[in-house]
């Protein structure tokens, strides 16, 4: 990826990324009642999408995998966690 620097007054603040298609910029809703079944793959697929558009990187460097990889499952498990632990009120059951 390579990167343009920023022209005062006409790009937002921080690096402007020139291929920012390779992203995906929405993470899905996991929770119900938007998301029933939820499988460990969605949570999975959520979290590497966040660790992705946070990093910026799509795929790491090979210098940078193991710390990616960690990431990814740290932010699965905390978001497992979070869907089991929540309590969506005014559901029908």
């Amino acid at each position: 990826m390579s990167r343009t620097p920023n022209r005062p007054g006409r790009d937002p603040p921080g690096p402007v990324l020139r291929d920012n298609t390779s992203m995906c910029r929405s993470i899905k809703t996991l929770r119900p009642p938007v998301t029933d079944d939820v499988t460990d793959e969605d949570v999975r697929a959520a979290a590497l999408q966040y660790v992705r558009k946070i990093s910026g990187f799509r795929a790491p460097a090979a210098h940078n995998a193991e710390a990616f990889d960690r990431a990814v499952a740290a932010v699965a498990e905390a978001t497992a966690t979070l869907l089991t632990t929540i309590e969506v009120r005014g559901r029908a059951s």
